[in-house]
């Protein structure tokens, strides 16, 4: 896999959401049962390799692969310049076999990255978490924030990312990695607007929680959708309205639960 990936890479400043982190991607093939997964660093230099190139370099000296994959449609060297039809006759010459993966569908639908981002920005968790064959989740390690939500009486756990995320808004959510079950919390995902934020940040507070995670790894799974983000007048206006939003995601979460127990 590459990382960056090579559309972030192109777009500069203005990157494309991405769907999975480089390590949760990793963990999530390992999972599956790959013996080990190889991250190709993507920069100027590999983007200007030819096709030809990367196919001997990477493919056959370094990997010594004996069969490629890849997806429909796919692309991939300088000026998109491989494909298919060129794996195949290196292949040929070089020793391995390259074939292309058919597309999946499920319930006559087409599965890609792109149909599961336009679920999760509309906030259609159940449609997305079917075509991942898993609920949709972010994990990261938890940092210091400003503590600004401590003292409104909201504490949470600040998730930073280098990419922008397939999300914004606020959310009801499980957090996992705390304690041995799923601990239900409220999600704020985006720049925090009201306090003049930039970066885009995660911000999960676990309710009837007191503790210290920082510096611990968790999971946040995205449950529902409540609200899009957006600038409050004041401190209070916006506390006002978190309570609102705590409440919903209890409400939310407990519906969950008992429908699970049932």
């Amino acid at each position: 896999s590459f990382e960056p990936l090579p559309r972030e890479f192109f777009a500069q400043g203005t990157p494309p959401p991405r769907l999975t982190l480089a390590r949760a991607k990793v963990e999530g093939l390992q999972r599956f049962g790959a013996d080990s997964v190889g991250l190709i660093r993507f920069d100027g230099r590999l983007s200007s390799m030819s096709a030809e190139d990367f196919v001997h370099t990477a493919l056959v000296r370094r990997l010594r692969a004996r069969e490629v994959w890849i997806g429909p449609e796919f692309r991939f060297g300088h000026r998109r310049g491989g494909d298919i039809a060129l794996l195949q006759r290196i292949g040929a010459e070089a020793g391995f076999v390259a074939g292309e993966i058919e597309p999946v569908h499920l319930h006559g639908e087409r599965i890609s990255s792109t149909r599961i981002r336009e679920l999760l920005m509309a906030g259609e968790f159940a449609h997305a978490a079917d075509l991942l064959g898993r609920p949709y989740a972010i994990g990261g390690r938890v940092v210091r924030g400003k503590q600004l939500g401590r003292t409104l009486g909201f504490a949470t756990a600040n998730l930073r990312f280098p990419h922008t995320p397939a999300l914004a808004g606020i959310y009801a959510t499980w957090v996992h990695g705390v304690f041995e079950r799923p601990w239900p919390s409220v999600s704020s995902f985006g720049t925090r607007p009201t306090v003049a934020g930039v970066e885009p940040l995660l911000e999960a507070h676990l309710f009837d929680f007191q503790g210290d995670l920082y510096g611990r790894h968790i999971e946040v799974e995205f449950v529902a959708r409540l609200r899009d983000e957006a600038k409050f007048s004041g401190l209070d206006a916006l506390t006002e309205q978190m309570h609102r939003d705590a409440q919903e995601a209890r409400r939310i979460l407990n519906e969950q639960r008992l429908r699970a127990t049932a």
